[in-house]
C-alpha cells in the first residue's frame, strides 16, 4: 500500500502527516515562488510601457533639458454668451471676442515681474508706453501709422527669468484683421530701442514643425495650430550687436501679438520659441 502511495496513487488516509516545520516550510517556498512569479510578470510590463511610451507621458520622468521654461496650465477664456471663436466659420472678420488680457500669455514659474514694465488694471498698456519699445526716432511714425489704422487697446505683461532673460509680450487690437496688416507696427525692418537690424529666425524655420509637437500640450489644455503665415520671428543680426533681441510677430485676426526677449548675453532660443507657440494657441 506504501508504495502505491508513493507512486503518486490513491493517499492513504491513515498516513502521517508531514511534521509542522516541514508544511511551514512548504507554505513558505510557495509564498516566494508566487511573489516572485508576479514582481517579474509585473517588472517585465512596466518596463514594457517604460519603453513604447513617450516620456512625458510618464508621471516622474522630466523631458531632455533643453531649456523650456515651465508655465501653468492654460486654457482659453470664456467668451460672452453667443460669441463665436476667432476661426470660426460664422466670424469672418476673426474678432476675438474675449477680453484682451484673458488672452494674455501669464508669466512662466521662477519669474519676477519687470519692474520698468508699465502696465495698468487689467493689464492695459497706453501707446506712448509700448512705443517705448521702439528706437527714439520711430515713435512719432509709429504712433501716426497705428492711430491711422484704429488701434482700439493694448494690454501687455513682462517679467524677468533668473537668467537675466527678459520677457514682454503685447497685444494689439485693431478695428479689424486688415488694419493689422498695413500696421507695420512689428516686421522685420522694426527699429527696437537698444536693438541693432534684425534678420529672419533661421532656428525657427528649421524647428518649427517638431517644436509645434513638442510644446503643444505643454501647459495648455486644448488644442492649436500654427500657421505660417501667421507668425514671423526675428533675431538681432550679428554684424548689429551681440545678439541679445529676439522678436516674435503674431497675427490672429483683430489681434496683433508683439513678442521680446532680450538678454545680457545671446538670449536663449527655444523658451523663445515655446512663448511665441502658447501666445499663438491661446489667440486661435
Amino acid at each position: 500500500m506504501s508504495e502505491q502511495n508513493t507512486s503518486g496513487a490513491t493517499p492513504d488516509p491513515e498516513a502521517p502527516a508531514p511534521p509542522r516545520e516541514e508544511r511551514r516550510g512548504l507554505r513558505a517556498v510557495l509564498r516566494w515562488t508566487a511573489a516572485v512569479l508576479v514582481f517579474g510578470a509585473a517588472a517585465t510590463a512596466t518596463a514594457y510601457g517604460t519603453i513604447h511610451a513617450q516620456r512625458t507621458d510618464l508621471p516622474g520622468l522630466s523631458t531632455r533639458g533643453d531649456g523650456r521654461w515651465a508655465y501653468p496650465v492654460l486654457a482659453k477664456p470664456t467668451l460672452p454668451a453667443g460669441a463665436p471663436l476667432p476661426k470660426a466659420e460664422d466670424n469672418k472678420e476673426r474678432r476675438h471676442y474675449a477680453p484682451l488680457s484673458a488672452l494674455l500669455l501669464p508669466a512662466p514659474a521662477g519669474a519676477r515681474t519687470d519692474s520698468g514694465f508699465k502696465a495698468g488694471k487689467d493689464a492695459v498698456v497706453s501707446l506712448d508706453a509700448f512705443l517705448e519699445e521702439y528706437a527714439p526716432d520711430e515713435r512719432a511714425k509709429r504712433r501716426t501709422v497705428i492711430e491711422n489704422e484704429g488701434l482700439l487697446q493694448i494690454a501687455g505683461r513682462g517679467w524677468t527669468m533668473p537668467d537675466g532673460t527678459r520677457s514682454r509680450v503685447y497685444l494689439l487690437r485693431f478695428t479689424s484683421a486688415e488694419a493689422v496688416d498695413t500696421s507695420g507696427s512689428c516686421a522685420i525692418g522694426t527699429r527696437l530701442a537698444g536693438a541693432g537690424a534684425f534678420e529672419p529666425d533661421t532656428d525657427w524655420s528649421k524647428a518649427k514643425s517638431s517644436q509645434n509637437g513638442m510644446f503643444a500640450g505643454q501647459g495648455f489644455q486644448g488644442s492649436g495650430t500654427l500657421s505660417s503665415s501667421e507668425i514671423s520671428l526675428y533675431r538681432e543680426a550679428p554684424s548689429a550687436g551681440p545678439g541679445r533681441t529676439r522678436l516674435g510677430c503674431l497675427q490672429a485676426g483683430d489681434v496683433q501679438a508683439v513678442i521680446i526677449h532680450t538678454g545680457k548675453g545671446a538670449t536663449p532660443v527655444v523658451p523663445f520659441h515655446q512663448t511665441v507657440i502658447l501666445q499663438s494657441q491661446l489667440l486661435s
